[in-house]
Parts: structure tokens; sequence; C-alpha cells
């Protein structure tokens, strides 16, 4: 199993060991300690799934208190996957990093409290999963503009499959005062 710093050394690639036979294949998707000393010491309450079709974007999601860490993983399919450190003072605060995550590969990304998280559905469908750290609550939730010019992110997509929640979402610059600190 490996741990691998992103540009934002914060945010954690994990490839897991995968072991494939004839009859499949088997992955150790949450070992504490093992992920403790890779770099992600965290305590996971609450497990979410998404399934969604090509071109379909979920986020930009944070929160504004308690925010969550989020181990991102694709059970089907392919994601273009964003982190975006969005925590006042931060040194990389305004940062992105990409990473495309496929569930052949197993792999996972460690989106650490206080990051914006967001995804685009690369294939025809794809299922996803997370672990969080904290409870979701959807009073305290931050939802950024996927395409706030300030934050400037390179998506491979013009016009994605939205919700209405992200459809309506407002411009870091407009939420500035509600942002984490690291």
């Amino acid at each position: 199993m490996r741990f691998t710093p992103t540009a934002l050394p914060e945010v954690i690639l994990v490839e897991p060991d995968v072991y494939k036979d004839g009859r499949g294949r088997f992955v150790e998707t949450w070992h504490e300690r093992k992920y403790r000393e890779g770099g992600i010491p965290a305590a996971f309450v609450q497990d979410n799934e998404s399934s969604s079709v090509r071109g379909t974007l979920r986020g930009l999601h944070s929160q504004r208190t308690r925010p969550q860490g989020k181990l991102v993983r694709v059970l089907s399919g392919e994601i273009y996957d964003i982190a975006v450190d969005i925590r006042r003072g931060s040194p990389t605060f305004l940062k992105w990093v990409a990473l495309t995550l496929t569930a052949e590969s197993a792999q996972q990304v460690w989106v650490p409290p206080g990051f914006a998280h967001g995804f685009l559905v690369l294939s025809e469908r794809a299922d996803v999963a997370y672990k969080c750290t904290d409870f979701y609550r959807p009073d305290t939730e931050l939802t950024i503009a996927w395409d706030d010019p300030d934050i400037g992110i390179e998506w491979p997509i013009s016009e994605p499959i939205l919700s209405q929640k992200d459809t309506g979402a407002r411009r870091l610059r407009e939420l500035r005062e509600l942002l984490p600190t690291p």
C-alpha cells in the first residue's frame, strides 16, 4: 500500500494493493493503523455513495464549521476528482489538485478537512464511495461554483450536468467570511 502526497501535500493519493486471481480481485480499502502511518489520522463516522451518469459534476462542497475529511474511491467507472484548499490563511489557499480515479485502479484520495471537494464523471456511469470524518450538516454546507474564476479549475467539460444546489452555487469571494481557517 502506497501513500503519495500530491501537489497539495495534505491531499494524499492512496494506492492499495490489489490482489487478482481467477476468481476476481481483493482490495483492502481501509485499515486504521496503515492509513494513520500513511498520513491519514482519520476517525470516520459516516459513509456515503453516489451513482451518476457521464458529464455529472458534483461539487464543489465543504463545510463552514466542523469540516469533513473525506476518503474517496470509485466503485465503478472513472471520475476527475478535485480538492481545493479553501482555508483562509493557509499557504496553499485557493490551490487545487486534480486526480483521475478509476474502479480498476482502486486508488483513493484523502481530502482533508477544510478543503472543498468535487468530481466529474468521465465514464458512462460512475459509483463513488467516500468515508467522512464528521456527520453531514446541511446548515453548515458551503457550495462553491464549479467554474469559479478565482479558483480556475481546468475541468475537461464546459457544460456539465449539475444538481439544483450546484447550479445555484456562489463564487468563493461571496463566501470568504464563511471559510474555515487552518
